[in-house]
């Protein structure tokens, strides 16, 4: 997509690669990686266009940031950062995919039910200065500039930091809000599409009910195993899946958990249930008796879910399945 000559061409978002420690150093800024969508935003006077990784248009389901950007922005401007939404002091990765609705009507009403936040940390370009090629020093300047103009609480500047003790504690506390840490160089320029930044995150274990399974889409073993936990009210509650088996223990453990396979596996939030992101094989799961137990390493909790698939680690045949409780994903 083309702009007029006082934008810059479309880029895509500079990206990050996953490492296991925080790297340290004196050219390093630190900043929490948020639980959102990442939006470019291309600002001028009369026109703002929100941009997802991907490229797809956002301004559509979240007018209430392009209005806000469209009043507060003082000059031409491209800025990068992450929408989110928050519900209960807490942010919620669901009612954030909720707003990407076709109805025109609903998504009015969800501006204003559940109003999106831009947290916005890096500057392309600002007014005619285009800052790809400027070290991440002089755009963060020129983004703490911009955003002071801005003057709402909806749109805010991230915050930074060059000292690792104080991302460490980030990365320590992260798993709700944020999804952990990421590092830039401080004197390194704007990469499009590369990944030029790192990224940490905090890596945690719980211990799983197996609820249920699906079956691989190819061939009849089980693809993936359904995590459970029990709630105060001892219901057992969808939180997740596993599927870091090799086709190997795939083939060895179906017949086992064919022979599990009973109504209703889970009691409480179960796989697959109304939500317009659902597949055809969303409600496609097998239940069972629940009576093994998995322990998995996971990332990150939204929604008192898994955010992403979990890492298989071990069966726990020592731990009664009633022991694994929500209370495992609480901050």
């Amino acid at each position: 997509m083309t702009f007029s000559p006082s934008l810059i061409p479309l880029v895509a978002p500079m990206e990050a690669r996953l490492v296991k420690d925080i790297p340290v150093g004196d050219t390093w800024q630190y900043e929490p990686k948020w639980d959102g969508f990442r939006c470019l935003a291309y600002v001028r006077q009369g026109d703002v266009r929100l941009f997802s990784k991907s490229g797809k248009r956002l301004d559509r389901y979240f007018p209430e940031i392009a209005d806000i950007l469209a009043r507060s922005a003082t000059s031409t401007c491209v800025l990068d950062g992450e929408l989110t939404v928050r519900i209960e002091r807490r942010l919620s990765f669901a009612a954030l995919q909720a707003r990407l609705h076709p109805a025109a009507s609903r998504i009015e009403r969800l501006s204003n039910e559940t109003p999106a936040r831009y947290a916005v940390f890096d500057c392309l370009q600002d007014g005619t200065h285009n800052l790809i090629d400027a070290p991440l020093r002089q755009r963060r300047a020129a983004l703490a500039d911009l955003v002071a103009d801005f003057g709402h609480l909806s749109v805010f500047l991230s915050e930074a930091t060059l000292d690792v003790e104080r991302a460490r504690r980030w990365l320590d506390e992260s798993g709700g809000d944020t999804d952990g840490v990421i590092a830039k160089d401080l004197d390194a320029p704007y990469r499009p599409g590369e990944r030029a930044m790192i990224k940490v995150k905090r890596q945690r274990t719980a211990d799983c009910v197996v609820g249920g399974f699906r079956y691989a889409a190819n061939e009849r073993i089980v693809g993936s195993l359904l995590l459970g936990l029990y709630d105060d009210a001892g219901k057992l509650n969808h939180v997740g899946y596993t599927s870091a088996l090799s086709v190997a223990e795939r083939r060895m453990l179906t017949p086992q958990l064919e022979k599990l396979i009973a109504k209703p596996g889970f009691t409480g939030r179960s796989p697959g249930g109304p939500s317009r992101w659902a597949t055809d094989r969303s409600g496609d799961w097998q239940p069972l008796k629940p009576e093994l137990v998995v322990e998995v390493r996971f990332d990150h909790v939204t929604d008192e879910r898994f955010r992403h698939g979990t890492r298989f680690l071990r069966w726990r045949p020592d731990k009664a399945p009633r022991q694994c409780r929500m209370e495992q994903l609480e901050r």
